[in-house]
């Protein structure tokens, strides 16, 4: 079982992820994609990663913005596993035109 970084660690890990911001207890961060479909497209590529990973995002859509937020609910924090899918995110974002709102 992953362990919840402390909030040292998230600072420092959130250091190589522009946009993303949080605590201990959640980090997150919202990207506008060029439209509704390519917004929803990345959603879909962020759903086959989460799967593999089996670590799932909190996702919310309001028309071409998407915000996510990651936390691991069995540990009640962040852990690595959040910080791996937020790297996994932000590729699939700058890959779909995403950029940060």
């Amino acid at each position: 079982m992953s362990r919840a970084l402390s909030e040292e660690e998230v600072a420092d890990q959130l250091g190589s992820l522009p946009g993303w911001a949080g605590t201990t207890e959640a980090i997150g961060c919202s990207y506008a994609f060029p439209d509704f479909p390519t917004a929803i497209a990345g959603i879909d590529l962020v759903a086959l990663e989460a799967e593999e990973m089996d670590h799932h995002p909190d996702i919310d859509i309001r028309w071409r913005t998407v915000t996510f937020s990651l936390s691991t609910h069995s540990v009640g924090g962040v852990t690595q596993l959040d910080i791996e899918l937020a790297h996994r995110i932000r590729r699939i974002a700058e890959a779909c035109s995403g950029a940060v709102a």
